[in-house]
């Protein structure tokens, strides 16, 4: 970890940085030209200029040490500025996690020194065209090269596509299938039978450089492969998993952000029968507050998360995917609803949150799919759900039921009953058995996501009641405006846990008409319905607070 005042002084760089040499005009001329600036990249990766790259670089190899996080910090503001030349960095991130955690000693003297004293640009090769985000699926093949009966090195030969900075990395971590598995080899550019394709025209993020590899009979010596002791692939990108994913939450986040912080400020000056959109709740509690709810839901996971990888919990694998599902489904809404609240200007190319929906697309599909992220979150509860014999969840909301009675106003009794709710829904899925049906089984992650996050929110709420965040954490809202956006979200969250679980169980048959009643009771719904009182009037807060009507204001800066 580094100290809150080193990150605070790179934060501030980095928004100087983004302010003289990415202003709007700029990024959207950039995206129009689709085109990658690899000037601004390696400057934002030089150690003579901001130096980003030396954040996750450990400070026996002359980086700052950084820990999740500072990581996530940096990440959020990154995405704030472009999302494109954002995952630009990440690749670098990305690309030399394998050697992180998996490489010998004198492997990450020479890659993790070399990354931070000369800012090499890394990618990550693992995607391929015909495995997709499956890993295990890879086609890719590392044969050994013998001399006097000893491995001397390997010849890789196949295909990796959709490669952020496939084109302007200086060396590529590339996953190929060893005769004992998968293994991770370095591979630099300009190597012997090592190309890329021209850059993919994409969607969004056109200012990061995504291109296709083709290696054909690429010798590399044996020194290359990572860890020197072959099949341990999956194995060493399996433990980061949870660390990389709170990085594109982060970028989620981030972008979501950036978009509602433009349509907010446009509210206050677009005015519509005799007054602003800033004072209308059709505006503002459509398109506005519940998104910003729903990030701070994110954000108090990814934070949570964070706190608990620094800890050394391990790399919290279904956490991060928790953490990326909410903040990056959030960035998507939140995106899409800023296109709406601008109108026909959010729809031009000449506004950034035209540009900037089109950006966060991508975190719902890169570091696995949200769908891959809810049958990851789903495996892993489902299976504590039945080695508690159903009472995890209704554990866990017992937790929040104690906080409640010490802070009422956070929104933990609510969360309590979407989380009791959720352990109901789970156990008629066990007795009926179906999560033989892939889709509640993807269903499951979903509402697992909001009941957990509804969780983090409310004890996030709590810490800032006590004065006791972590001393890096946001502080975008005090603490009177994180309960407020507490409650709306668990109220969210309780009713789609019990309303949505109740669809798929009942869609499933699992259910039928002479139990239903009984069900809905176990199900808590009469209290959740309850609970939906005062939501109008936080809402209302919540606006007031956004545009600084409130009494005591939030503070508008991250």
């Amino acid at each position: 970890m580094i100290a809150k005042k080193t990150l605070k002084l790179s934060l501030k760089s980095l928004r100087d940085f983004a302010k003289k040499r990415l202003p709007d005009e700029q990024l959207i001329a950039l995206d129009a030209r689709d085109e990658c600036p690899l000037e601004i990249v390696r400057q934002l990766c030089s150690p003579e200029q901001l130096g980003i790259q030396l954040l996750f670089i450990p400070e026996e190899f002359g980086g700052f040490g950084g820990g999740a996080f500072d990581v996530y910090c940096v990440c959020e503001e990154m995405a704030r500025i472009d999302l494109g030349i954002a995952t630009s960095v990440l690749a670098t991130f990305l690309g030399s996690d394998p050697i992180t955690v998996g490489a010998t000693p004198v492997q990450k003297k020479l890659w993790l020194t070399r990354i931070a004293e000369e800012g090499l640009l890394f990618a990550y090769g693992a995607t391929e065209p015909n495995a997709g985000s499956d890993l295990a699926a890879l086609e890719t093949t590392a044969d050994r090269v013998l001399q006097d009966g000893q491995v001397a090195g390997y010849k890789i030969n196949g295909s990796k596509q959709w490669i952020s900075n496939g084109g302007i990395a200086d060396a590529y971590t590339v996953l190929a299938n060893t005769p004992s598995g998968p293994s991770w080899f370095i591979v630099e550019k300009g190597a012997p039978g090592f190309s890329h394709d021209e850059p993919e025209d994409k969607h969004g993020i056109r200012l990061s450089n995504t291109a296709a590899l083709s290696l054909n009979d690429v010798y590399v010596d044996a020194d290359r492969l990572v860890g020197g002791v072959e099949g341990q692939g999956l194995t060493q990108a399996q433990a980061v998993f949870g660390y990389t994913r709170l990085m594109v939450a982060a970028f989620g986040l981030g972008a979501g952000w950036a978009a509602l912080d433009r349509a907010v400020p446009y509210s206050t000056k677009r005015i519509q029968a005799g007054a602003p959109l800033s004072e209308k709740q059709g505006y503002t509690h459509k398109l506005i507050v519940p998104n910003v709810a729903r990030l701070e839901a994110g954000r108090a996971f990814i934070e949570e998360t964070a706190e608990r990888i620094d800890a050394g919990e391990g790399s919290l694998n279904t956490e991060g995917a928790i953490a990326k599902y909410m903040a990056t489904e959030a960035g998507n809404l939140a995106a899409d609803a800023s296109i709406q609240a601008l109108g026909g200007y959010g729809y031009t190319h000449e506004y950034m949150v035209e540009k900037i929906r089109r950006d966060v697309r991508i975190t719902t599909i890169y570091e696995g799919t949200s769908e891959i992220m809810e049958m990851t979150i789903s495996r892993d509860r489902w299976q504590l759900h039945l080695k508690t014999r159903g009472q995890h969840y209704h554990e866990q909301a017992r937790h929040f039921e104690a906080l409640d009675a010490q802070h009422p106003d956070v929104g933990a009794g609510v969360a309590a009953l979407a989380l009791h709710a959720l352990a109901e829904v789970m156990e008629k899925a066990r007795l009926g058995r179906l999560t033989r049906f892939q889709h509640i089984l993807l269903r499951l992650g979903e509402l697992t996501a909001y009941a957990e996050c509804a969780g983090s929110l409310a004890r996030r709420a709590a810490l800032s009641a006590e004065g006791r965040l972590h001393e890096k954490a946001s502080q975008r809202f005090d603490a009177a405006a994180l309960a407020a956006l507490s409650r709306i979200f668990a109220r969210e969250a309780a009713l789609k846990v019990a309303t949505e679980g109740l669809r798929w169980v009942a869609g499933a048959g699992a259910v039928g008409d002479a139990e239903m009643g009984a069900w809905e009771t176990s199900l808590r719904l009469p209290a959740i319905h309850r609970a939906q009182a005062g939501l109008v009037s936080d809402m209302d807060y919540i606006s007031d607070v956004l545009y600084g009507r409130a009494a005591k204001p939030a503070a508008l800066s991250a």
